[in-house]
């Protein structure tokens, strides 16, 4: 086996974590991901999820405030790969789940569609409404088969 310790390591397919319920942690880590992605012209995935507990029961008996909500967030998610696309990424892609907890949602949905090989998620310090400080880019980087960084 040839030694590659010597050899550049590059990502080539970015995806980016969205949590609009933390923007300032969510915006370093798009900041960083924008910067990785323009820079060795990588595919960037711009990723978010409803999540269900942003859900009351009240709403999801009621299609169109569920859908309202569906259509809130994709907005969102499409505002950023826009903002990518002005950086100058070249190649990106605005990605949203539904359902169960966040990081099973982009584990088991969204990485295996879009087969990244770099995740980067906010460290959500600034707004823990997932439980604990840095839950969601933890619970990642544990159980993640791709490499995980995780911006504060």
């Amino acid at each position: 086996m040839a030694d590659e310790s010597n050899n550049p390591l590059f990502f080539r397919r970015i995806l980016i974590t969205i949590d609009e319920d933390d923007r300032p942690s969510t915006s370093r880590a798009f900041r960083f991901a924008l910067t990785m992605a323009r820079d060795y012209q990588a595919h960037l995935g711009i990723a978010s999820v409803l999540e269900n507990n942003d859900i009351s029961i009240y709403e999801s008996l009621m299609p169109d405030k569920l859908n309202q909500k569906r259509d809130h967030l994709k907005a969102i998610v499409q505002d950023y790969a826009n903002r990518a696309r002005a950086f100058g990424v070249e190649d990106v892609r605005a990605i949203v789940g539904e359902g169960g907890d966040v990081d099973d949602v982009i584990l088991q949905k969204i990485v295996p569609e879009f087969e990244p090989d770099l995740i980067v998620s906010g460290a959500d310090v600034d707004f823990a409404s997932h439980g604990r400080p840095g839950a969601i880019g933890l619970r990642l980087a544990k159980k993640s088969d791709v490499s995980v960084i995780v911006i504060r």
